[in-house]
């Protein structure tokens, strides 16, 4: 097979067919002028030479791996990946692969995304996971999706709790934006309300109530209550979970959650400037064939011997089409595939090993913290690796002088908090670090 596209006489045939005898030809309704720009290059390098140049350039990045400390979280986490995750992800079976439509063919693809499927369904305490999409936000906009379904249209109220993440609930908007629904209850006026005060805006309305576990200032809270009353109401409750902090702690399905979603980067996935990240969707099997994306099977082939099929593929490009349960195209495999081997090569212990490291980590920290005068903590409810720390002075100030001492500070949290800073501490965080932290803050 050439690699030429096409060959002189080809391309003759061509520009004689539309009327042309040149390709330059095919340029006359472009001003000459703005044909050909001179572009202000400068002179060429060598493979060796740009090769260093771009090296160069690239050491002028600073990176939580070798430059900063960071206490940096608010969705995206710094934690340990063992080398394996990369390895296995570098492999050329996995690297390029496509979507698994022909399974005689992708039984390692479909066997990896199953055993994905079966860890995070696992550790929600879900029934049924599907095959991941394309971040944490998605998914929990995809959970509206399939409350819609569910009530086929007669409910169209979302309650949100203004203790989800702020980039999750704009997203959950512009997808309820175009469905026609009507989201209350993030306009609660103390964003840092717990569930009690989201309780009141649930009615015979509500198709589905949305909170975060922990929620985004890294409190914990037992929705039991609340999803008791929004069953009451007929509702749906979908709880947006940090991974990490289910080994730890309750699972949402034990509370009674219908849906349970989230970002899967602290499984084996780097902060990589933001994305491409990994969400996460589980929830209870009667809800199967509402819900988004695909769904990998296991069975036995025709010689008995135990195979992977895509069981569920209800998307816009397979036979459901417009009355698919969502457009997403990808499932997003190779994230999946890391995560699925993070939380594989760990296992049980070394998962919670993890969160207990986090744990300690940050309630030290937050202990630290807290004796420097000015500093106090909000301690409206027990908290996992994040925490609000109220501060002397802007959050933003305190950010800049942080980093002009090497140190990625908390995140701020905004005009309306401007003298709060959401700290994150993970198992990557250790206490010469944690006691940096305190020693600049001390000196401010």
């Amino acid at each position: 097979m050439t690699y030429i596209p096409i060959s002189p006489a080809e391309r003759d045939a061509m520009l004689q067919t539309v009327g042309v005898k040149t390709l330059d030809d095919l340029f006359d309704a472009i001003p000459k002028t703005h044909r050909f720009p001179q572009l202000d290059l400068p002179p060429a390098l060598t493979e060796m030479e740009a090769a260093a140049h771009l090296a160069d350039m690239a050491s002028s990045n600073e990176n939580v791996r070798q430059d900063l400390i960071s206490f940096l979280g608010a969705g995206a986490y710094n934690h340990y990946i063992p080398s394996v995750v990369d390895h296995i992800l570098r492999r050329g079976e996995f690297y390029t692969a496509y979507t698994p439509y022909q399974p005689e063919i992708s039984q390692g693809t479909l066997q990896a995304i199953f055993e994905y499927q079966s860890l995070m369904a696992n550790l929600t305490g879900m029934e049924v996971s599907n095959a991941s999409h394309y971040d944490g936000a998605t998914a929990a906009a995809e959970a509206a999706n399939l409350a819609y379904a569910q009530f086929r249209g007669k409910r169209k109220k979302i309650v949100l709790s203004p203790a989800v993440h702020p980039q999750y609930r704009e997203v959950i908007r512009t997808y309820s934006q175009g469905m026609g629904l009507e989201t209350v209850g993030d306009d609660i006026e103390n964003s840092e309300s717990g569930p009690e005060a989201v309780i009141p805006h649930i009615d015979e309305a509500t198709m589905l109530v949305t909170v975060q576990y922990p929620d985004f200032f890294g409190r914990i809270y037992d929705y039991a209550d609340l999803i008791k009353t929004a069953h009451e109401k007929g509702a749906l409750v979908c709880v947006v979970a940090n991974p990490t902090a289910l080994a730890m702690l309750k699972p949402p399905g034990e509370m009674g959650a219908d849906i349970v979603v989230g970002e899967a980067q602290p499984f084996g996935i780097p902060l990589w400037y933001g994305g491409p990240y990994l969400g996460f969707f589980t929830t209870k099997k009667s809800y199967v064939h509402k819900m988004a994306g695909r769904l990998v099977g296991e069975t036995m082939d025709a010689r008995g011997n135990r195979s992977y099929v895509l069981t569920l593929t209800a998307r816009e490009q397979h036979i459901k089409r417009e009355r698919a349960t969502s457009n997403i195209c990808t499932n997003q495999g190779l994230l999946a595939l890391a995560a699925a081997v993070y939380v594989s090569v760990l296992g049980r212990q070394g998962l919670r090993e993890v969160a207990n490291l986090c744990y300690q980590k940050a309630h030290y920290a937050a202990a630290e913290l807290e004796k420097l005068k000015g500093f106090s903590l909000n301690r409206s409810a027990p908290f996992f690796h994040e925490f609000v720390l109220n501060t002397p002075k802007p959050a933003g100030e305190i950010n800049r002088y942080l980093l002009d001492h090497g140190v990625l500070g908390g995140y701020d949290l905004g005009p309306g908090m401007k003298n709060q800073l959401l700290v994150a501490v993970t198992e990557m965080n250790s206490k010469d670090e944690i006691d940096t932290l305190v020693a600049l803050l001390k000196e401010m």
